[in-house]
């Protein structure tokens, strides 16, 4: 019989986390789940999250921030993780504009915490959030991994593309294998208050008008949360190793030249327009939306679009759930949870 594998998840009751620890409990891991449980959105909700998880007798939960010195340290001696998956992070493009200071120090001081503890007690593969909004000011669609991508347009994608080049360096210097995924703008069930499907829904059914910035002329690449789950379930398994020499790297994949490090999108890579998602609100609800079109926002950009053919190559997965569908179950869901 195969021994239990230990997972280290940072973030494990927000959304994405909460979802990776199911799969990997149904999987048969043992998880440790490492979540400050911070007031940015509704701490009731990831009370909610993890109380689910505590019903299974894999899961143990340490409600600490991983920016704490030592505290990851502490972790990896005590439990060993033989994989890690750190999704642990400030998030939002908006919030980084009033509030910089906190994507410092849970992005940036709390990546360099876990590098830290990986370096004096290596797993067999490490698992970082990154974000597509790292592609910055590129515009030729859609964005593959090999592309250059050095002009964030806000200072949360500018932390992620630091987190990227921190973990690299510790793949380079200790051999540790890294695998960084660029996140394609993920919904579905237990979702994020501050992201545009939660805010609209819960506007409409109260009988808000909407806020639609750009006047509507914004595409996102919607990844539905339970395909990006299954990508990462299978990534774990394909870490990246070291490569002799430059040659030995195929065309088109990521991987470093000097690391056992590469950097993968999981996104639906099919861009919907912005009305396109809010008619699938207004079929789910039943309802029709009031509009406020305003302008672009500060940081935001108008499209993501994510090529997801190393995901396929390194999985023989890519995400394909239909905005309809994953806009339904999120409304069904939503309905049950605040009873409206």
């Amino acid at each position: 019989m195969a021994e239990q594998r230990t997972a280290l998840i940072s973030g494990s009751a927000g959304f994405i986390g909460y979802y990776l620890g199911q799969r990997l409990l149904a999987d048969g891991f043992r998880v440790i789940g490492v979540d400050s449980l911070s007031d940015y959105y509704d701490p009731n909700l990831k009370r909610r999250r993890q109380a689910n998880l505590l019903q299974n007798a894999g899961f143990s939960a340490v409600n600490e921030r991983i920016e704490t010195p030592g505290l990851m340290a502490d972790l990896f001696a005590e439990h060993r993780p033989d994989i890690v998956v750190h999704l642990a992070a400030q998030a939002g493009v908006r919030y980084s504009i009033d509030n910089p200071r906190s994507y410092l120090e849970s992005n940036l001081a709390g990546t360099f915490e876990l590098l830290e503890a990986a370096r004096a007690h290596p797993p067999q593969h490490m698992l970082l959030a990154s974000t597509s909004s790292a592609y910055g000011a590129n515009t030729e669609m859609p964005y593959r991994e090999t592309m250059k991508a050095d002009h964030q347009m806000s200072f949360y994608a500018a932390t992620k593309k630091a987190t990227e080049a921190m973990a690299h360096s510790y793949a380079h210097l200790f051999d540790l294998p890294v695998t960084m995924f660029r996140f394609f703008t993920v919904y579905g069930p237990w979702g994020r208050p501050d992201m545009a499907l939660f805010k609209f829904t819960r506007a409409m059914l109260a009988g808000e008008a909407i806020d639609v910035y750009n006047h509507g002329e914004m595409m996102r690449d919607f990844t539905y949360v339970e395909d990006l789950v299954e990508a990462i379930r299978r990534l774990i398994d394909a870490a990246p190793i070291r490569p002799e020499s430059a040659e030995d790297i195929a065309e088109g994949d990521s991987l470093s030249p000097v690391a056992p490090w590469r950097v993968v999108n999981i996104g639906n890579s099919k861009p919907v327009q912005l009305g396109d998602m809010i008619a699938a609100i207004e079929d789910a609800l039943g309802m029709e939306a009031k509009r406020n079109l305003m302008p672009m926002q500060p940081g935001d950009v108008p499209a993501t679009w994510a090529d997801a053919e190393l995901l396929r190559t390194l999985t023989g997965y890519v995400p394909e759930t239909d905005i309809r569908e994953g806009v339904r179950r999120f409304v069904a869901w939503y309905r049950d949870y605040y009873q409206v």
